[in-house]
């Protein structure tokens, strides 16, 4: 039986700050640290054997990876990084804090830009310190001066297709170490949530998301590894 385990990263030092971070590279926090070491504890407690770890190419869900793997004893397992499991790219909101941005636009507008399915926020100045253009880990990638959750979705889903789901389908128990966003596209497509649903859709961090799936990739079963903290799930 295929299963998928969903990670979101511990906390980084800008959630801390309450700031857009999207693609910038910052760290974890102790805390953070943390509750990715919980989050192994957790996967070893349930038992689960891991074949394959995917993550994004940003520090903070490599080192939520890192941690998770040591703490459930699968230092061992195969990594493969790819951005297009990044979180999604915030535009010109990169680097701002979230109460002083809403302020000066108001609360609807940066709720509108957080959270609607499909508007993204203003792209990234051309001058910008957060360019990621010259970045040598997008080296000959097409890349995105902003994005919506909807944007976001459409890079994940043909690398979830090429790359992720093959592996499900030869039965591999796989690990996706990734980002609030990145994890959501992905459960807008196994749960086929509503566009208008996934919004809702909160994936708590440091938590495992362990999902049981049938032969055509179908979720059969679905749970937070630590019920304390869960969240509600789209339904089966």
């Amino acid at each position: 039986m295929p299963t998928l385990i969903l990670l979101r990263h511990g906390q980084s030092q800008w959630n801390l700050e309450d700031k857009f971070t999207g693609w910038v590279d910052v760290d974890l926090t102790p805390q953070g640290e943390a509750e990715a070491r919980k989050g192994g504890e957790l996967i070893k407690q349930a038992g689960v054997a891991l074949d394959t770890c995917f993550t994004s190419v940003l520090t903070r869900a490599i080192r939520t990876s890192w941690l998770a793997l040591h703490a459930a004893d699968q230092a061992f397992v195969p990594e493969i990084k790819d951005w297009r499991l990044n979180e999604r790219h915030y535009g010109g909101l990169t680097g701002l804090n979230k109460t002083q941005t809403a302020a000066k636009h108001g609360a609807e507008q940066v709720k509108i830009w957080r959270r609607s399915y499909d508007v993204p926020p203003p792209p990234l100045p051309q001058d910008s310190p957060f360019d990621f253009s010259k970045d040598r880990r997008y080296a000959g990638a097409v890349l995105p001066r902003t994005e919506s959750l909807k944007t976001t979705l459409e890079r994940v889903q043909p690398y979830w297709a090429g790359e992720i789901a093959p592996r499900l389908a030869a039965g591999e128990t796989v690990l996706v170490a990734a980002h609030g966003n990145s994890l959501r596209a992905i459960v807008k497509l196994l749960f086929k949530v509503p566009d208008e649903a996934i919004v809702g859709v909160e994936i708590p961090t440091g938590n495992p998301l362990l999902i049981e799936l049938d032969g055509t990739l179908r979720p059969t079963a679905a749970r937070y590894l630590d019920a304390a903290r869960a969240q509600a799930l789209p339904a089966l």
